[in-house]
């Protein structure tokens, strides 16, 4: 009786497994999403640059650096996470 609890002990780590590694490929990242990625820190960075170069009051820190970290943070950033290029077998399977 034993034994037959660990072998369905086993199947179950298996599927488990099974479930989280297909998981992990669906997520894994490509060149552009890294590329999109490093975009979006660049743009943070200068945000933070303009922003600290320009006076306390001035245009430049109070509109064009937060415009850009909002555009980093908020549109590049999560863009190059959830950006997946469509397989074509998708495409075709969506046609039928």
């Amino acid at each position: 009786m034993v034994k037959v609890q660990e072998k369905s002990k086993s199947t179950l780590v298996g599927k488990k497994s099974k479930s989280k590694s297909s998981f992990v490929e669906s997520l894994s990242f490509a060149r552009r999403n890294y590329l999109l990625f490093g975009i979006g820190l660049l743009a943070i960075i200068i945000g933070y640059i303009i922003m600290a170069t320009g006076e306390t009051y001035s245009y430049q820190s109070l509109t064009i650096a937060p415009i850009i970290l909002l555009i980093g943070y908020l549109v590049v950033i999560p863009i190059a996470l959830l950006y997946r290029k469509k397989d074509r077998t998708e495409k075709s399977d969506t046609a039928k």
